[in-house]
């Protein structure tokens, strides 16, 4: 179990290997089994790994549960600091808001560290999630292609090295090493899209439609996606040209073109 997972972490890292890197650990079983898996890896090629818990204070629980990540932390040796989430509204989409202010927070947090590339904790459950949602949305290639596992924002690179892997396998790990993990009520929320997909998926499962099988169908559209970039790169290489300032299209041309390569344009 726990060399294959080792072997993913590597993977992930084999053509862009960091000095320093930065993780986010909410306490739960996804994040954790990440801090751990890091840990071990970044001890074997000599990288520091320093960790980050953000505390939303949505619940009362976060404060101690930011706490339980810093004592695992302290534990195996990683440095670790906790981020509360001051200005927060209760008005409009909070749960998006909070997403929002945690990947701004990290990244001032990450650029005080020296850090370029934090480690996120999503999983192949997160990604089949991820694309039953956009489904439900109407999403075209790109929306279904599912989240990318190298992002940059905020100008920092944001790694999900776990993407293809199980929750019920990083469950499996921590349970070999004699680890707890947080386990977050919101998690049976029913007024939470993702949950409501998360429950969806296990009524869909005995028809074929399994989270590996949608993690398969993000893969096949990344690879739609990244075709459907370049033909859109060689069209404008042909079609464009710079003009006192602007880029100028040649419209006779980008007539031509399909619908979607247009709008990519």
């Amino acid at each position: 179990m726990s060399a294959g997972l080792s072997e993913t972490i590597s993977g992930a890292f084999q053509h862009h290997p960091p000095t320093s890197l930065g993780v986010a650990v909410s306490g739960g079983s996804d994040s954790l089994a990440l801090l751990f898996l890091l840990n071990d890896f970044c001890q074997s090629q000599s990288i520091r790994l320093h960790a980050v818990t953000v505390n939303h204070g949505l619940r009362v629980e976060a404060a101690a549960e930011a706490d339980f990540v810093a004592q695992r932390c302290a534990e195996i040796g990683v440095s670790h600091d906790i981020l509360e989430w001051q200005d927060r509204s209760q008005r409009g989409n909070l749960q998006n808001a909070a997403r929002q202010a945690r990947y701004c927070m990290m990244a001032r947090w990450a650029a005080s560290r020296g850090l370029d590339t934090v480690a996120v904790g999503h999983t192949a459950d997160d990604q089949a999630e991820t694309v039953l949602m956009r489904l439900s949305r109407r999403s075209g290639v790109d929306g279904l292609s599912g989240m990318q596992r190298r992002i940059l924002r905020h100008g920092i690179t944001w790694v999900r090295p776990l993407l293809s892997e199980r929750r019920q396998a990083l469950k499996a790990y921590l349970d070999e090493l004699g680890v707890t993990w947080v386990s977050d009520p919101s998690n049976e929320d029913d007024h939470f899209d993702r949950i409501k997909m998360r429950k969806a998926l296990e009524i869909l499962e005995p028809l074929g439609i399994t989270a590996n099988v949608l993690c398969d169908v993000a893969g096949n559209m990344r690879e739609a996606r990244r075709a459907l970039d370049w033909q859109s790169f060689l069209v404008a290489k042909h079609m464009a040209h710079i003009q006192a300032g602007a880029v100028v299209l040649d419209e006779a041309l980008f007539r031509l073109e399909p619908d979607e390569i247009q709008r990519r344009l």
